[in-house]
């Protein structure tokens, strides 16, 4: 399986695996990548590195379309129940191209080496979670690329690109937040319907999200400290300047506490857009 994966560095591999656009070399690139760096068998980075791309290489399918134009239906129905898991398939997949971003793009940054620790253990994750979301699709007879998505997530990060701390910021203390707020209700509609298979995959996803914020937030309050800067009031700079559009409520202060968010981060945020 890793045999033809010719990983130059922990850079090195996590461009390649951006690059990938072959799903199944994507994410074993990612989770081989990972398993190299944790047993320190690869190093930071390597002359041999590729450029890393302005875009995350992907198959022709599925079509990207503006959020607004990805269609609702209920979970009551297959049809929806595949809606869901193709939508939950592709933030999967766009989380696995921005761990591994963060790792690839700030490699020369001056932090520890535990910091592409926790973002190679995202990515591994992230990567595992595609992989369950698109063997139950498979179950279900469809399949990742059958159903428009949206490209969100990646424009999202990408104004990004030049600023470490704008980046935690807005992809685990932002999106991924979001997930715990919105996951559970979305576990508790599947398992209505019966589909408790889907259900245990959320759960999956669920419990791992957690840990993922919580990388977020111990470097985002890293970064601060080491600039001087008070962690809520640096976050809602860099989110008014960096993210389109409100925080939205009903915030899961639970799980996001555990993960290290509290709510001196997001409530200011949620009440001034909604003023």
């Amino acid at each position: 399986m890793t045999g033809d994966l010719a990983i130059t560095s922990l850079r090195g591999g996590a461009i390649d695996a951006i690059r990938a656009t072959d799903l199944d070399r994507k994410t074993k690139l990612a989770q081989e990548s990972a398993t190299r760096w944790f047993a320190r068998r690869v190093s930071l980075r390597s002359p041999l590195d590729a450029a890393l791309p302005e875009r995350p290489g992907r198959p022709d399918k599925p079509v990207l379309t503006p959020p607004t134009q990805v269609e609702k239906r209920s979970l009551h129905t297959l049809k929806g129940r595949i809606a869901l898991l193709h939508a939950i398939a592709h933030i999967e997949l766009n989380a696995v191209d921005l761990a591994l971003d963060i790792v690839a793009r700030f490699a020369s940054e001056q932090v520890p080496n535990s910091f592409f620790d926790g973002w190679m253990q995202v990515a591994f994750e992230e990567a595992k979670h595609f992989r369950m979301v698109r063997a139950r699709l498979n179950d279900l007879g469809a399949d990742y690329g059958d159903l428009p998505a949206h490209d969100g997530l990646w424009q999202a990060a990408h104004s990004t690109r030049h600023d470490l701390t704008a980046r935690l910021a807005v992809v685990p203390l932002i999106l991924e937040a979001r997930g715990l707020d919105v996951t559970p209700s979305l576990q508790a509609k599947m398992r209505e319907t019966g589909d408790l298979e889907s259900a245990d995959v959320l759960d999956v996803i669920y419990n791992d999200e957690k840990g993922h914020v919580a990388v977020g937030a111990k470097w985002f309050r890293f970064l601060c400290a080491r600039e001087k800067r008070d962690p809520a009031k640096a976050f809602q700079e860099l989110v008014r300047a960096n993210f389109r559009g409100p925080l939205k409520p009903p915030f899961n202060d639970l799980a996001r506490a555990e993960a290290g968010l509290t709510p001196s981060f997001y409530r200011s945020l949620a009440s001034i857009s909604h003023a």
